[in-house]
């Protein structure tokens, strides 16, 4: 096992990158990119970075200097012989060949696009444009970089038996939060939380624990470098990116409040089984469900991303029964800003209801909050989002106002074709 603290002390980033591998991403991000490399091949996007917690000063706390080396590292990898070796003949979700093999030829030959970097204020101005299945493949690295870069400048600070004490009460933490868990009867819970984790040398820690301490409980990693690693389930599917693209490529009104439909037409070519998750929230869950096409019914089952997790439940119970499924024999997927306490809590809420699952996220693999002086570890809220398609602009509503993101004209128009009406704010957590 890799002595982190020891790691961190002798740190040099050209022995220990921070992202290290095309596939040092989340799974779901690769069947995305197969879905648009197949259906939207010509579709140009801009990615941009989002600070969602201003009070988190990014361009003071990180030199420009190290992102822009970090991020040129990144722009030089590509798919070894053993990484395509995987995705050409693994078993995902029980499907063999779940990669095309053009799909494949193009990826193994992939290098990451240019990025535009430049510093407003305090904070960075961090944008990618392309076509949209080179460019959504930057959204991850990106992410996982800055939150990085942050942490490391917090642990620059730090001598070597501090850091050997501080990383000796994270791993207790992260210890005590899977033995709250081990006697959770029937739990299901992955890892969810490349995009703003602590280190890619944490994260793995932290899938390890889980796996020793869950044992069955714990299904797998959404991060495809580790799975790869320790033999593990990739786990994931789909994500509010679709929705948003293919929504700011319609052409009117009408086309636009099916685009969320379009969608999942496009994924149920493609998939079956555990892979048909609806992810309803983007225009507004209950608008999504109320006017859903009954074949979306036969679906496996839900994730719910914003909001308040036990409302949506509900709502998606409600809903199958209405169309005449069985909730019983669905599936729930939680992942919103999770922790022991709602995982447990909502386990608890809807047994015998439904089947529920856990992806756990940034409070798995960045939780160092209190462990610093002025909390310089917390995790924050950072996201890297599609703002625009072939020149028009996306918008994302979501179940939580506070989620919203898109022009301020864009966002009345949207809320009006998907007749969203009030909404109750809830906090961001990460």
């Amino acid at each position: 096992m890799v002595d982190i603290a020891t790691r961190v002390w002798n740190h040099k980033w050209k022995i220990d990158p921070i992202v290290r591998s095309l596939i040092d991403t989340d799974f779901y991000k690769l069947l995305m990119c197969q879905s648009i490399f197949r259906n939207k091949p010509d579709t140009q996007v801009t990615f941009s970075l989002i600070n969602r917690s201003k009070d988190v000063p990014l361009a003071e706390l990180i030199d420009e200097g190290e992102l822009r080396e970090q991020l040129d590292h990144i722009r030089t990898l590509s798919l070894s012989r053993g990484e395509s070796t995987w995705l050409r003949g693994n078993t995902f979700y029980g499907k063999r060949q779940m990669f095309r093999p053009d799909f494949m030829e193009w990826f193994e030959n992939l290098r990451l696009p240019p990025y535009h970097l430049e510093r407003k204020g305090d904070q960075y101005e961090l944008t990618f444009e392309g076509k949209w299945h080179e460019v959504m493949l930057w959204e991850i690295p990106a992410l996982a970089v800055l939150m990085e870069l942050r942490g490391r400048a917090v642990l620059d600070k730090m001598e070597k038996f501090e850091l050997q004490v501080l990383y000796a009460r994270a791993m207790t933490r992260v210890w005590e939060k899977v033995e709250a868990l081990r006697d959770v009867p029937d739990l299901t819970i992955a890892d969810f939380g490349t995009r703003r984790r602590h280190s890619f040398l944490w994260q793995d820690w932290c899938v390890q624990a889980m796996s020793e301490g869950l044992g069955a409980k714990f299904t797998g990693t959404s991060n495809c470098k580790i799975a790869m690693k320790r033999e593990m389930e990739a786990i994931g599917t789909n994500a509010h990116e679709l929705p948003m693209v293919y929504a700011a490529l319609a052409e009117d009104d009408a086309a636009l409040f099916q685009a969320p439909y379009k969608v999942l037409e496009d994924w149920h070519d493609e998939h079956e089984g555990n892979l048909r998750i609806i992810l309803p929230d983007t225009y507004g869950s209950q608008t999504f469900l109320d006017n859903a096409p009954d074949w979306l019914a036969g679906w496996t089952g839900i994730r719910i991303d914003s909001g308040d997790p036990a409302t949506a439940a509900q709502q998606a119970i409600d809903w199958w029964k209405s169309r005449g499924e069985d909730p019983q024999k669905k599936r729930v997927i939680f992942s919103d800003g999770l922790d022991v306490a709602k995982i447990k809590e909502l386990h608890q809420q809807f047994a015998g209801k439904t089947a529920t699952s856990f992806g756990w996220g940034t409070l798995l693999t960045n939780d160092f909050r209190g462990l610093v002086p002025d909390d310089a570890l917390a995790p924050f809220s950072l996201v890297c989002k599609a703002v625009s398609a072939n020149g028009a602009p996306t918008v994302k509503l979501s179940d939580n106002p506070n989620k919203a993101m898109g022009p301020k004209d864009e966002i009345a128009r949207y809320k009006r074709v998907f007749d969203l009406g009030d909404q109750t704010a809830q906090e961001v957590i990460v």
